[in-house]
């Protein structure tokens, strides 16, 4: 029970100040961040916010967690192109 008060206490605080800080700081470091094909010109500003209290909040209270997933993640980006970089070079483009 206690930590689910605590995610809920880190969410709600991780995206009232992501909203309140959206035009000063958040919005600017997202657009360094995130690819160009992912940037749209509508204001996003309440999915971007809500993802990142919710990553926000879980790796304050899961840490361990989130440093695997990321690292799982990594892993099997690092296999995908190892594979596709094998499979392109096998492939015969006549």
């Amino acid at each position: 029970m206690t930590e689910i008060v605590i995610w809920l206490i880190a969410f709600v605080l991780i995206l009232f100040f992501s909203i309140k800080m959206w035009e000063t700081s958040v919005s600017a470091g997202l657009n360094k961040v995130i690819p160009r094909v992912i940037k749209s010109d509508d204001d996003n500003r309440w999915v971007w916010s809500v993802a990142l209290a919710v990553l926000g909040a879980t790796t304050l209270v899961r840490p361990i967690d989130m440093l695997l997933t990321a690292i799982v993640i990594a892993v099997l980006a690092l296999i995908v192109k190892k594979v596709a970089g094998w499979a392109m070079g096998k492939a015969n483009f006549h």
